[in-house]
């Protein structure tokens, strides 16, 4: 599965790649390289951002599913048993 953002989300994260450069190695990026480099590191590293956040998604489903067993279980009557 490829990770697609909008012409806009593109925008934003090549402007914020120049602004990154520009500011924390003060070298000027065109837009076209910023584009370019976003590509690349949407291409390349991608799939690990995207596989953490499944991972952390799974996490957070396992917990909640927990704690509805548990709610469940102080639902419960007491009841007795004759031998």
């Amino acid at each position: 599965m490829e990770i697609d953002f909008t012409k806009a989300e593109k925008e934003v994260l090549a402007r914020k790649i120049q602004l990154y450069f520009n500011e924390e190695l003060n070298q000027e990026l065109g837009q076209f390289d910023a584009q370019f480099m976003l590509d690349f590191f949407s291409e390349t590293f991608g799939s690990y951002y995207y596989n953490r956040g499944l991972f952390d998604a799974q996490a957070l489903f396992q917990s909640r599913i927990e704690a509805v067993g548990e709610a469940i279980y102080e639902l419960e009557k007491p009841t007795e048993f004759i031998r």
